[in-house]
């Protein structure tokens, strides 16, 4: 499963690295561009849904070859794209299976984990992605720069296909699960619980990719690295994020998901605002961006598992969910950042509204942890709360 979500990790995240070179090569602003962002984010908030409606009542293993298809066939349509336009409908379509991958991929795992260590679990599922971050992504910004973003997405393709592959071969079969109709699967969304921790992924991730959109012309333009660097640049924020999403699991199963959820969001908050107030600074500017990365997957497998322990009767909406407010948030920060850019402010100006986002961010798990965790049990592995 961390196949898969690697693939989607360098179709999604590869394009923060390439955003100039792809607005270079369509005549289009950088802001523009990053409406690429956006449209992938808001491609997974459709996508999610759809699954609910037609796939609830298929076996989880024919849900994830289908959800690989379309990502396969997306990524051959991107690296294909003659202008702006077409690459904009290619990014939608691209994201359609990216949440609700996560979120079958999530109950894959923690059905194979026996409840044990179930936040580990997940946080192995989403590796893939980190993993993208560290490895692919500063791989697909170097062969940028030498060749073509285009190559990127072929090889995205080619990744699909032999994740197909390991897919049909090694995930074992698994019943459907039990078949509360379509309103059923929105059921759970009546309890105060989920809506906070909804509210806390979108926000929070949100608030980082105000930043994180545009960290490349930061770097370049505001903190004076060179462009040569970016590919280093690349590594060091998926190493951040390959730490910090391991992190997040071990630490949920130690010490409850919500406090983990929470300490991150504030540390979140203080890089930011630090990288509005000090990004000038390379070295300093480097380094918060190591923070927000790490913090930025950190919350990925407490959420994700706290979100399945908080609703019976929806798991299959529920495990997209997460996705779900992730991308939307992503693609609300991502247009939310580029505001001072269009304005005519620096770049550092992005991390502004992000200040803003994960401040409420925060006050939503200081509600949840307060009303909720002790319910979900501390480590979050003992089944579904009521």
């Amino acid at each position: 499963m961390a196949l898969g979500t690697f693939g989607l990790g360098v179709t999604e995240f590869a394009m923060m690295g390439i955003l100039p070179f792809i607005a270079d090569d369509f005549s289009v602003s950088i802001s523009e561009a990053g409406h690429l962002i956006s449209c992938y984010a808001l491609g997974v908030c459709v996508g999610a849904p759809l699954m609910v409606a037609f796939m609830r009542t298929w076996r989880l293993k024919k849900i994830v070859v289908l959800l690989m298809c379309v990502y396969t066939i997306a990524s051959v349509a991107m690296s294909l794209s003659p202008e702006y336009y077409t690459m904009l409908a290619m990014r939608f379509v691209a994201g359609l299976p990216h949440g609700a991958y996560f979120g079958v991929a999530s109950i894959i795992a923690d059905r194979l984990s026996n409840g044990k260590k179930s936040a580990t679990a997940v946080a192995i599922m989403c590796s893939g992605m980190s993993v993208a971050n560290l490895v692919g992504i500063p791989f697909g910004t170097y062969i940028c720069q030498v060749a073509s973003w285009r190559y990127i997405f072929g090889f995205s393709a080619m990744w699909g296909l032999a994740t197909l592959l390991s897919i049909w071969r090694f995930i074992p079969s698994m019943e459907a699960l039990p078949d509360v109709g379509a309103r059923g699967q929105f059921r759970f969304l009546k309890s105060l619980a989920p809506w906070l921790l909804i509210a806390a992924t979108l926000l929070g991730n949100g608030g980082i990719f105000c930043y994180f959109s545009y960290y490349a012309p930061l770097l370049t333009n505001h903190s004076g690295i060179s462009v040569t660097l970016l590919p280093l640049m690349s590594v060091i924020a998926g190493a951040g994020m390959v730490i910090g999403n391991m992190t997040g699991g071990m630490l949920s199963d130690k010490i409850g998901a919500g406090h983990t959820g929470r300490l991150l969001q504030i540390i979140m908050f203080g890089s930011l605002l630090s990288i509005f107030l000090f990004s000038q600074i390379a070295w300093l500017s480097v380094l918060l961006m190591f923070i927000t990365t790490f913090c930025l997957f950190g919350v990925g497998s407490p959420q994700q598992l706290l979100l399945l322990r908080f609703s019976r009767g929806g798991d299959l909406l529920a495990g997209c969910m997460v996705q779900l407010a992730f991308n939307f948030g992503n693609a609300v920060g991502a247009y939310l950042g580029g505001i001072p850019l269009t304005a005519g402010y620096s770049y550092n100006y992005t991390a502004l509204p992000g200040v803003v986002m994960v401040s409420i961010g925060i006050i939503c798990y200081v509600v949840f942890c307060h009303r909720y965790e002790k319910r979900a049990q501390y480590r979050c592995n003992r089944g579904y709360v009521k």
